[in-house]
């Protein structure tokens, strides 16, 4: 083929590419992609422990008789509210009393002798100063008025336990409390500080503890703001709408449990209302102390990579950048971002798998905002 040929041929192929070319369409333009958005805010968050804790009594008192004899009468219902002082059980005090009053016979019996002795002696004393008996006669006396009055002052003492415990007959709660299932019946037979035989069981339940443990690693910071001010307990009791009780941290125990690597605490709560109950299982949060302006995102907002936690913000003119941030607390569905955002900066919350760098975006309502059909 000759040079010119050849020439001609090429230049004729290249304007039909270029031609070609100009009737291709444009590229199309990347996809929008739909997301959802919020809005980093800037607000007082609170540090909180979370756990599960065990409601527990104030004071527990398994009530026992400290006399034996026949349970006489039951003076209470079961499960009923009782105060310190009232009255519960009553053995039966006729042998107490008769005891009591052979006992007080006996002292007067011996009040008697003693005081005829004391006569004797001092009659004795006298005659001895002027030498009409012998010292001997009158030491025997003496001796024997004493003797008297060792036997009258056991006597009293008798009295005073025979008194006590005709007092024991009618057993009181030693507490103010909750009643709970009677364990020995009327006409029983009891025995004194019997281990085995407890009569009723008594729930101090006003105030009442929550007891829960936490991890060990927090113990420092726990110890450091109970030494400046009171911690306060909220007790969530689990599937009520009900409002949290608030109590205040009381007890921190004085080793870490091996075991779990966990530090047992208490926090006590005044259960005005009673809503607290011995054995129940409530949600505690412990409330140690609150950071002012932090900035807070949804949590879904945060994701994490090779290079660490990111989130996708989204600029004035819609477009997405990925900005590394550094997070701390967790709270409710929000995060505490520490370095990486400021208050105002829009981010992404859902959407974000079809997004790089650049990526074009329309913002949508959630799907909790959309309006009913």
């Amino acid at each position: 083929m000759k040079p010119l040929t050849a020439l001609l041929m090429l230049l004729v192929l290249t304007s039909c590419t270029a031609e070609k070319e100009k009737q291709k369409p444009p590229p199309a333009p990347p996809p929008v992609v739909s997301v959802t958005a919020a809005t980093a805010v800037e607000k007082d968050v609170p540090v909180l422990l979370k756990a599960v804790g065990e409601v527990e009594a104030y004071a527990t008192v398994s009530v026992k008789s400290l006399v034996g004899g026949q349970l006489q009468h039951i003076h209470f219902k079961e499960g009923q509210d009782v105060n310190k002082g009232d009255i519960l059980f009553t053995i039966d005090p006729r042998p107490f009393e008769a005891a009591l009053k052979q006992l007080q016979a006996n002292l007067i019996r011996d009040t008697i002798q003693l005081e005829n002795a004391q006569r004797e002696a001092a009659r004795y004393e006298k005659l001895l100063q002027k030498e009409y008996i012998s010292t001997s006669q009158y030491e025997q006396l003496r001796t024997n008025a004493d003797a008297l009055r060792a036997s009258a002052d056991a006597g009293r003492a008798a009295i005073d336990n025979a008194a006590l415990q005709l007092e024991y007959c009618s057993i009181r709660s030693p507490i103010s409390g909750r009643l709970g299932s009677i364990l020995l019946n009327q006409g029983n037979i009891i025995k004194a500080s019997d281990d085995n035989k407890a009569m009723v069981v008594i729930n101090q339940v006003q105030p009442i503890y929550v007891n829960f443990a936490v991890p060990a690693q927090h113990l420092q910071q726990i110890k450091k703001y109970m030494a400046s001010e009171k911690l306060i307990v909220e007790a969530i009791i689990p599937q009520t709408d009900l409002p949290p009780e608030k109590g205040v941290l009381t007890f921190v125990d004085n080793a870490v449990d091996k075991a779990t690597g966990t530090i047992h605490l208490k926090g006590m709560f005044e259960n005005t209302d009673r809503r607290l109950w011995p054995g129940q299982f409530v949600n505690a949060v412990l409330r140690l102390t609150t950071r002012p302006h932090s900035i807070v995102v949804p949590s879904e907002a945060v994701l994490t990579g090779q290079k660490g936690q990111y989130v996708f913000v989204i600029s004035d003119n819609q477009t997405v950048q990925i900005t590394p941030v550094k997070t701390s607390i967790t709270l409710d569905g929000e995060t505490v971002i520490d370095t990486g955002l400021y208050p105002g900066d829009n981010v992404v919350t859902d959407g974000q798998l079809r997004l790089v760098t650049g990526s074009k975006v329309s913002i949508k309502k959630p799907a909790s905002q959309q309006p009913s059909k």
